[in-house]
């Protein structure tokens, strides 16, 4: 079954919905369903060349892409004429392949040898070409087994589950971004002494999330006074997520602090507190698992490329801008090589799709791999991940 579409592509904004026969996760009903699902896919074009190719130069181009995908080789003539079934001659074949060298979709890494896929041409078989596969039920009752009937005590515990799982599924580099707080609800506020005006705050979100976060205040507190605020806090902001808290913070210390009670101004300065020390832990963060499995890349077999692109993963540079875009997209994100912008990732592929707990997005799902990857099979499996974690996390709640 031909899908055609288009990905996402860079920071360009268009946007497209298509169908594929993958797995869904209905709201309240966790069975996957494997052979009808609608995929939301953000798309992008850049230049018009695709429409001056005839069928049968697609045709051959898609070919070309999925043989060079499959075996690594750079593609001929003979392979051209044998698997199209178009039954054309070599030098029309050759024609053609003058065509979309010209046009940019494809390269000859050597004078007599045959084509390979430029990231344009992928950009191109991705948005246009790309044949679907459904996953079969093996994969998905693995990847279901796994993501949704998981035991994990903690999110970030099944965070490392499903970034593992990726991995293992796809053999390329998963990448999960661990649930931003702020979209979670608050539903325990309490403050512990530790000495003279130290004090621990301990949040707990969704009943089993904790954080603790040590501020420092202006005086001593007794513990009366600690379970005092705590209590108030807790009657005013459980249910409530982080920024919707900070925003009713904000308001109360612009507002006249003539009618508050002694109770409500301590434990007012003393949330100001616990949110000015949890400031950075809002950022966004990763893990990564699998990233040994792109040494058997081709594209990557150089050993200072890999030595960058492992010093990249475990910084973390580079990725969180793409990831954080992916947060605010609409369904799966590719970026094919250059695409990305970074040099780094020149001959890698990023596939994304954010992944939602209730009614908001709190992290992205995604796999790293060499452009020269099954995209018809990875495409599906994160995607189908992604809603899996969600109702995975939908759970705990």
């Amino acid at each position: 079954m031909s899908v055609p579409g288009h990905f996402v592509r860079g920071r360009r904004q268009d946007c497209l919905t298509v169908t594929a026969a993958i797995a869904s996760v209905p709201e309240g009903n966790w069975q996957v369903e494997a052979k009808r699902h609608a995929l939301t896919i953000n798309m992008a074009h850049e230049g018009r060349e695709h429409e001056a190719l005839s069928d049968r130069a697609q045709t051959l181009l898609r070919i070309l892409i999925e043989s060079y995908i499959r075996d690594g080789q750079p593609v001929g003539s003979r392979v051209l004429s044998r698997d199209s079934g178009l039954q054309l001659s070599s030098a029309t074949i050759r024609n053609v392949m003058a065509d979309l060298e010209e046009y940019g979709f494809v390269s000859s890494p050597h004078t007599s040898a045959g084509r390979i896929p430029t990231d344009k041409g992928y950009r191109f078989f991705v948005d246009t070409l790309l044949r679907m596969q459904p996953l079969d039920d093996t994969a998905i009752a693995e990847i279901r087994r796994q993501v949704i009937d998981s035991k994990r005590d903690s999110s970030k515990e099944l965070i490392a589950s499903v970034s593992q799982l990726l991995s293992q599924v796809t053999k390329l580099a998963g990448v999960v971004t661990v649930p931003r707080t702020q979209q979670a609800s608050i539903t325990h506020i309490e403050f512990v002494i530790l000495s003279e005006n130290r004090v621990l705050a301990v949040l707990v979100f969704n009943d089993r999330e904790v954080q603790n976060r040590i501020i420092q205040l202006e005086r001593y507190y007794a513990p009366d006074e600690l379970r005092r605020a705590s209590n108030f806090l807790n009657d005013q902001f459980r249910g409530r997520t982080l920024n919707q808290v900070r925003d009713e913070i904000l308001r109360q210390l612009a507002e006249t602090h003539a009618h508050m009670n002694q109770i409500m101004l301590d434990a007012i300065s003393m949330a100001q507190h616990v949110f000015e020390a949890g400031e950075g832990e809002d950022r966004l963060e990763y893990v990564i698992k699998g990233e040994t499995n792109l040494m058997g890349a081709a594209e990557l077999t150089n050993v200072e490329k890999l030595r960058r692109l492992f010093e990249a993963f475990n910084e973390k540079r580079d990725f969180l801008h793409l990831l954080d875009n992916s947060l605010k997209a609409d369904g799966v994100q590719i970026f094919i090589g250059h695409e990305s912008g970074y040099q780094i990732l020149d001959d890698c592929s990023v596939v994304t799709a954010p992944y939602a707990a209730g009614d908001s997005v709190v992290g992205v799902v995604g796999v790293i791999g060499p452009t020269r990857m099954a995209y018809e099979r990875v495409i599906p499996i994160v995607d189908m991940t992604a809603k899996l974690l969600g109702a995975a996390l939908n759970s705990r709640r």
